[in-house]
């Protein structure tokens, strides 16, 4: 069997890059090229192979390219789909944290509430205050979203990277994708529908078109994306799941079997099993065993529950839960009583 450096990441080979927009040259060779927004899905790559089938399968003509600042030619592909369909690979596909880049590469990379380069608490919070992300960007970090994902219908095993820096897209992405995770706890593939969407918003009396990528589960039903982890066969043809019936919750694992306690336990029992318990720990264990058998409210508001709550605290005060009487610590001291002032005259035996 192989074996695996366990420091290193295991990361799929990188195919390409998804983008939502391109440059053309400037007029002036001086200059830097101009920023173009695409309202169709642009993929590029080092691969002219990849690009090729991009271009079959989803229009465009393939052009070679040179990314700003590169001296590497590429290959690009501006194609008609404003819509493309994805596979999410296992584990957590997204990594965020707000970038500045300069000539000499990232200059600060922060997850919100620390500079991970400086160990600095946010420079541009510190700097400019709470609405920070207003500030033109050249002056504070963007939000950088990255997600990767397979494009099935292409050739080769590896992931395209898609990458915005849209403060609202890595608000949606993040939402969108953490939910799926909470229900495949990252043990399977999830195919996924990405499209770009125009959104507006008015800032300071000024109105802004922006794209925002957005993706979702592509999946026949929001219950199939909700119900565990799929088979691969569902994630790549996922008109097999139509039919697939809805997942019932696993059921809860027993907690040991102690005290005598059963199904057919009354709420006396578990009662009289927990004044036997030497500790407040001992009664959560009963307390466990009711809730799995459906005997007690999970807000702890029904009577069971109540008398199993007075019994821990009895049980912590020092107090014994068969007689009543209070028992000394393992030193032999008793805990000191507290007793209310009374009113002259109300003293047994008289006034004082």
């Amino acid at each position: 069997m192989g074996s695996r450096i366990l420091t290193m990441k295991r990361q799929a080979a990188e195919l390409g890059r998804i983008r939502t927009g391109y440059s053309r040259p400037n007029k002036d060779p001086k200059k830097r090229n101009i920023p173009v927004r695409s309202r169709t899905f642009v993929l590029t790559s080092h691969s002219r192979d990849y690009v090729a089938a991009a271009a079959e399968l989803l229009g465009g003509d393939v052009e070679e390219w040179t990314p700003q600042n590169s001296k590497v030619a590429q290959y690009r592909v501006i194609t008609k789909a404003s819509e493309l369909r994805a596979i999410l690979p296992a584990g957590d596909p997204l990594s965020q944290s707000y970038e500045m880049w300069s000539g000499g590469g990232c200059s600060r990379r922060c997850d919100g509430e620390t500079e991970q380069k400086t160990k600095q608490p946010c420079i541009c919070l510190a700097r400019y205050g709470e609405d920070w992300h207003l500030r033109p960007a050249d002056q504070v970090c963007r939000p950088t979203s990255r997600i990767n994902v397979m494009l099935p219908d292409l050739p080769d095993l590896g992931v395209w990277r898609l990458e915005t820096k849209s403060y609202y897209a890595a608000d949606a992405m993040a939402g969108g994708l953490d939910i799926v995770l909470a229900a495949t706890e990252g043990k399977s593939m999830m195919p996924v529908r990405m499209w770009i969407e125009q959104r507006t918003a008015v800032r300071d009396g000024e109105t802004k078109n922006f794209p925002v990528v957005m993706v979702v589960p592509s999946l026949p039903k929001l219950r199939h994306a909700l119900s565990g982890p799929l088979s691969t066969a569902a994630a790549l043809d996922p008109g097999t799941l139509a039919d697939r019936p809805a997942i019932a919750p696993a059921p809860r694992s027993a907690p040991p079997m102690e005290h005598g306690l059963s199904q057919d336990s009354t709420e006396a029992d578990y009662l009289a099993a927990a004044r036997k318990c030497s500790t407040p720990t001992e009664v959560q264990t009963v307390w466990r065993l009711a809730n799995h058998f459906g005997r007690v409210a999970r807000d702890g508001t029904d009577t069971l529950s109540l008398g199993l709550k007075q019994v821990a605290e009895d049980l912590a005060a020092g107090i014994n839960t068969t007689t009543g009487e209070v028992e000394p610590d393992a030193d032999g001291a008793y805990p000191a009583e507290v007793v209310d002032d009374e009113p002259p005259g109300e003293y047994p035996g008289g006034a004082a």
